[in-house]
């Protein structure tokens, strides 16, 4: 992913994981683990259909798990191919 379409991305990903995840973000770098920081198994529900609104994407099967929804940046990757 470029650093342009990182820029894009991020700031909109931590706004739908402080509206759903249900956990402060604001002081999480890209790379932390979410699911260490407090995000649930339940909210990652609501973050990834909130996601999916956002972007115009669907999670396809194989991308619905822990490891899309590890980091930040796990989830800007994910949209990124999504989205191409």
């Amino acid at each position: 992913m470029s650093e342009n379409e990182r820029n894009t991305l991020v700031p909109d990903i931590r706004e739908v994981l402080a509206q759903h995840g249900r956990f402060p973000v604001e002081n999480l770098t890209e790379a932390d683990d979410l699911y260490n920081a407090g995000l649930t198994s339940l909210a990652t529900v609501a973050v990834m259909l909130a996601l999916e609104d956002k972007f115009n994407v669907e999670f396809p099967d194989n991308l619905i798990g822990r490891r899309t929804f590890k980091s930040i940046e796990s989830i800007a990757e994910a949209i990124t191919k999504l989205a191409a």
